[in-house]
């Protein structure tokens, strides 16, 4: 295992301790998976597949350091906060 520092929302904000791919690998020459395009029956493009490596192990994560969440814009602290006077 390669393992680097990511900052991520997914699956909650925090610091990750992840894995990368082998930057030396002869099937996916370090870019962790491999694309293909594929067309319809007209042969037009239609879409790409991407298959991940056996040199990689996306879904390998750590939390290593929680993050608080970020308020929506323009949301205040308070739910029950008004800028309107009091009636």
């Amino acid at each position: 295992m390669r393992l680097r520092i990511e900052r991520t929302d997914w699956p909650r904000p925090g610091l990750y301790l992840t894995d990368t791919p082998r930057p030396d690998c002869p099937q996916c020459q370090g870019e962790g998976g491999i694309e293909e395009d594929y067309g319809d029956e007209t042969g037009d493009y239609a879409g790409t597949n991407w298959w991940p490596c056996t040199c990689w192990h996306d879904n390998a994560r750590w939390l290593l350091l929680a993050l608080p969440r970020r308020r929506p814009w323009g949301q205040p602290r308070d739910p029950w906060a008004t800028d309107e006077p009091p009636f």
